[in-house]
């Protein structure tokens, strides 16, 4: 079960609050931010800012002041002297801006990806149509387990994070139609070559690791996709990605 720490809405043009809407199905996009520490780091913070101001100017929602806005709606939601481990939640759609809060869990290693046939609308933006996706995960325990979303037989993304895919010494990545989040692009520049490329079904028994990344997760490792009879064959880059995660999260910056 979910436990949330906060869930708050507030109107555009006043920031009054007002009743607490999730948002999800609506047009608009969001971003989610893993808080934690006391006082409170917020990782990757800029860039998440800045994922999601572009992505109001391509759904036409950058209203005036909108990042001056959030960055004030979100230091009065956080706590002074409280410890957090946290995943922190902005949502925005023409009408207001929903602002929560629940509680991260660590993956284990026996994890299992889960594959079904779907393919998100829009999925090279983070936008709100997540309810079929939502729907599954509901019935999960998210410690180890997780969708992973193929389409016309290609692995896309999971239902919560991007998905890499290791043979030998090479890291590939699902080419099209996904969205690629902020710590893709964090494990991008440190490993300095992802091939993109498309990632199929029936080609996943070449593959000796396939992680997942991104705020909620961190870095996961796939043990099995029982829907095909995958099984993990090594933990090496799962050790590589996990040690320069750890780097990053001791000189994230305090959140002022």
């Amino acid at each position: 079960m979910v436990t949330y720490l906060l869930k708050k809405s507030y109107q555009h043009k006043t920031l009054k609050e007002i009743n607490f809407k999730d948002l999800w199905g609506d047009k608009g996009v969001f971003t989610t931010m893993w808080i934690f520490g006391k006082p409170a780091k917020i990782l990757f913070f800029k860039n998440h800012l800045k994922n999601l101001i572009k992505s109001l100017k391509i759904y036409k929602l950058n209203k005036r002041n909108i990042e001056k806005d959030i960055l004030k709606l979100i230091k009065l939601n956080i706590i002074k002297g409280k410890s957090y481990n946290h995943l922190l939640r902005v949502a925005i759609n023409n009408k207001m801006i929903s602002i929560s809060m629940r509680d991260r869990k660590t993956s284990k290693l026996k994890f299992n990806l889960k594959l079904i046939n779907y393919k998100r609308p829009e999925p090279e933006f983070k936008n709100l149509k997540y309810q079929f996706i939502l729907k599954h995960l509901s019935k999960m325990d998210n410690t180890i387990s997780d969708v992973g979303l193929r389409y016309k037989n290609k692995i896309l993304e999971s239902g919560t994070s991007n998905i890499l895919f290791v043979k030998g010494d090479k890291i590939y990545s699902p080419e099209k139609n996904v969205y690629k989040g902020v710590t893709y692009n964090f494990f991008e520049k440190k490993l300095g070559t992802i091939i993109n490329k498309d990632i199929l079904v029936n080609s996943l028994g070449e593959y000796d690791e396939i992680l997942l990344i991104g705020s909620g997760k961190g870095i996961a490792s796939i043990e099995t996709i029982k829907d095909i009879k995958w099984k993990r064959k090594s933990l090496k880059f799962y050790k590589i990605l996990f040690n320069l995660y750890k780097k990053e999260i001791s000189n994230c910056l305090i959140y002022r």
